[in-house]
């Protein structure tokens, strides 16, 4: 072979690998660029970089929206279906990754010539005065050629010949990928937001367990940030002002909530500069400090906050009084009341979360009998714990009312404790009850809906402990003493009677696929909930796990079916705080039987 063979084979292989490459970064789009044709895997391409991702997104379904909400990545933390709701809009959330209000600029440019823009909510902090622009370099950081107004050839070009491992991340992680976000799919597509389906149902309840888990706020770090940029940063918000003004676009700005301990990295007085320099462009709803931003419960890290917490944001600024809000939490800046608000930045704040948290034992029963065992209660020892409770100052209360408590920030009284009982035992009719009357105390039943009414096992001959039936059911409820709520309709099986399938808890069967143990859970719980509300006339919101087993799957799932309590068989006492409906979630129970005397109760509940 020739040199000059040889040199044409090897440019041609050259252009084969070139081309093979080009393929490759087109068919997986790894970033989206290319409109992700093959995988619509949006929600990869969005964790990839959103600056690029979401611009190639929306450039294909813009007409879906009216409305956006951009800035950093706290801004993921305002309700897109709250802001649609209080707004009569069709919100995108357009945040990226950092807090550079340059790239912000820019993006709100371009949407506001491309798409269709009647509202824009801009999310921002002191924070974005001490960074302003940065030197994107790399294929996650840097911001779309449309955004840019940069070369088109040379952004595709970037992409086309990217290194083929982002592609290849994209085909494993496309293996891996469950129902449940993942790190490689943090978001939410048709929203533009992050995904946060599992820091929706964490359990969050006493601060020694957070600190635990998130062990960054128990020795917070301390830095000093410096803002620089006041005058870009100043300049950057009076152009969108301007822009949105000569668009007629409704502006709403917004400076997020800000860890207490993080909000001392500040200088005061720059601070000031910022927040009296800003009102004299702008109005502006400022959340950033409050004396429950010294809880990090309502935080994962110092920028970051949880929906809850953005939800009470939202609640205030659109006076939705239906919401539990803080008191002063929100203050609306003005120039008469700018420097006023900055100074809170001196203040000092200590952690007191008397006003807002309770703790909540719930005690746990099943049977009534005279034959007692580990789940069976005498009727006269329960009467005897009943008496005691009552006559020792403790209100029964029931599960609506901690869901009122953490929603809607009704006070509940003193000495709170919830009684339930799970199965729905026919002794729960014939002795429990009369015994909850005389003492006046409330209590939620969590019967297996399919044995409602019945004697025997379900379609068999099988005699198992009577259960109480709807008619009885819907006395109790009259009553304002009971609540019926859902032990699932047919997920607490039984082995002896059904055998090695038996589903005795809310747990995937062996080898059972997770999209068949999903479509189970819904079915199962759709049809307790559609039984019980049509034979008792009253919302099912609650769940008790079947044996107390559960999992993030099982959380998320209820959850998006509208449950908002869901209750464990764990010991222990709760902590319910306002404004964090994960609190109400995985409830723990205190189990008292026969060998549980009255004082060993009254102790119990001390603790």
């Amino acid at each position: 072979m020739s040199s000059k063979q040889w040199l044409l084979m090897f440019l041609a292989s050259v252009l084969l690998i070139a081309l093979l490459i080009c393929a490759f970064n087109y068919v997986t789009d790894p970033f989206g660029v290319f409109g992700d044709r093959f995988f619509q895997w949006y929600a990869f391409n969005f964790t990839k970089n959103p600056r690029v991702a979401k611009i190639a997104y929306l450039d294909r379904h813009h007409r879906q929206y009216d409305s956006y909400i951009i800035g950093s990545s706290a801004s993921s933390s305002f309700s897109v279906e709250l802001l649609n709701a209080y707004m009569d809009a069709r919100f995108f959330n357009l945040f990226m990754y950092g807090a550079y209000i340059a790239d912000v600029t820019k993006t709100v440019q371009y949407i506001v010539d491309h798409y269709e823009v009647k509202n824009l909510v801009l999310n921002l902090g002191v924070v974005n005065a001490y960074k302003y622009d940065k030197d994107a370099n790399l294929l996650t950081d840097i911001l779309h050629a449309r955004t840019e107004g940069s070369s088109l050839w040379q952004f595709y070009g970037k992409y086309l010949f990217a290194n083929p491992s982002y592609g290849l991340e994209k085909i494993r992680s496309f293996r891996r990928d469950g129902y449940l976000p993942q790190t490689f799919d943090v978001f939410q597509v048709a929203t533009g937001a992050y995904d946060k389906s599992l820091r929706d149902i964490e359990r969050i309840q006493d601060l020694d367990g957070y600190y635990e888990k998130y062990p960054v706020f128990l020795n917070y770090p301390k830095y000093e940030y410096k803002l620089h940029h006041i005058d870009d940063f100043i300049h950057s918000v009076a152009a969108i002002k301007k822009l949105c003004e000569e668009k007629h676009i409704n502006l709403l700005v917004i400076f997020f909530p800000l860890y207490y301990e993080y909000s001392r990295f500040f200088d005061p007085e720059q601070v000031e500069e910022v927040y009296t320099r800003l009102a004299e462009i702008t109005p502006f709803w400022d959340f950033s400090l409050h004396p429950l931003n010294t809880d990090p419960r309502f935080f994962y890290d110092e920028t970051h906050f949880r929906n809850a917490l953005g939800d009470m944001a939202l609640a205030k600024i659109f006076g939705d009084e239906t919401k539990y809000i803080p008191q002063d939490f929100g203050v609306y800046v003005t120039p008469a009341n700018a420097r006023e608000q900055a100074a809170k930045y001196k203040a000092q704040y200590n952690l007191d979360d008397s006003a807002y948290t309770v703790k909540v034992p719930i005690l746990l029963y099943h049977h009534l009998a005279d034959e007692t065992g580990p789940l069976i209660i005498s009727k006269e020892q329960f009467a005897a714990h009943m008496k005691a409770l009552a006559e020792n100052g403790y209100t029964a209360v029931s599960l609506q009312q901690l869901v009122d408590y953490v929603e809607k920030g009704v006070e509940l009284p003193p000495k709170p404790v919830v009684i339930t009982f799970d199965d729905g035992y026919a002794s729960n009719y014939e002795i429990a009850y009369p015994i909850l009357k005389k003492y006046n105390l409330k209590a939620t039943i969590f019967p297996i809906v399919s044995l409602v009414g019945k004697d025997t096992y379900k379609d068999t001959a099988q005699a198992i402990y009577p259960h109480f039936n709807y008619e009885q059911a819907r006395e109790m409820v009259a009553s304002g003493l009971i609540e019926i709520q859902s032990h699932s309709y047919d997920m607490h099986q039984h082995k002896a009677f059904e055998g090695e399938t038996a589903r005795e808890a809310m747990e995937p069967l062996a080898g059972e696929k997770e999209e068949a143990f999903i479509a189970a859970l819904r079915t199962d719980f759709a049809r307790s909930r559609q039984e019980l509300e049509a034979q008792i006339g009253k919302p099912v919101f609650a769940l008790a796990y079947p044996l107390g087993k559960y999992s993030d799957l099982t959380e998320v799932i209820l959850s998006q079916m509208g449950v908002k309590v869901t209750l464990s068989t764990e010991p222990g006492i709760n902590t319910l705080i306002k404004g964090l409906p994960q609190s109400l979630r995985a409830l723990k129970r205190i189990n008292v039987d026969e060998n549980t005397s009255a004082d060993e109760l009254l102790q119990i509940l001390s603790r």
